[in-house]
């Protein structure tokens, strides 16, 4: 794959930072990030379905949905939207139902390379080395890329 993800897990510090880049424009990124039922098509590994309990990507919205294995387990994920910009920026929380009361914040900001490309970082900030340890060491790299190579699929099949 040509646009392979960056993923940095810097020693001695509470955060996870990956890059991204896309051969689409801002806007079809974005989108894909924002809609419910695009979000449903990418997020998350290959193996595992999506049910989409809601999904309200604007300042002040929330999200919950739960990735399901092929052999039926379950992982549930929620979190709230505290900023979103059109096109440029957004802060969220993360927390996974497995690890309850450890929530992350990440900041994703999605950037116009010119030429249709876009660029799209994530910083994510733990509240301790653990927390960013154990979800470091918990698959998140193959997930995340997984889930992007699905997004560049969707994008060059569905022209968001």
């Amino acid at each position: 794959m040509t646009n392979a993800l960056k993923l940095s897990v810097p020693e001695g510090l509470p955060f996870i930072d990956f890059e991204r880049e896309f051969d689409f424009p801002v806007s079809e990124v974005f989108r894909a990030h924002k809609e419910p039922e695009l979000i449903a098509q990418w997020l998350g590994p290959r193996r595992m379905t999506m049910d989409l309990d809601h999904y309200d990507f604007r300042t002040g919205g929330s999200y919950r949905y739960t990735h399901i294995a092929p052999d039926g387990a379950r992982y549930g994920f929620n979190g709230l939207f505290h900023t979103v910009r059109e096109n440029d920026f957004a802060i969220q929380t993360f927390e996974f139902d497995g690890y309850p009361d450890v929530v992350s914040i990440e900041f994703l900001t999605f950037e116009d390379l010119g030429g249709g490309r876009t660029r799209l970082t994530a910083h994510a900030v733990y509240p301790s080395m653990e927390a960013r340890d154990g979800m470091a060491q918990s698959g998140m790299e193959g997930g995340v890329s997984e889930g992007y190579e699905r997004l560049e699929e969707l994008l060059a099949g569905a022209k968001v």
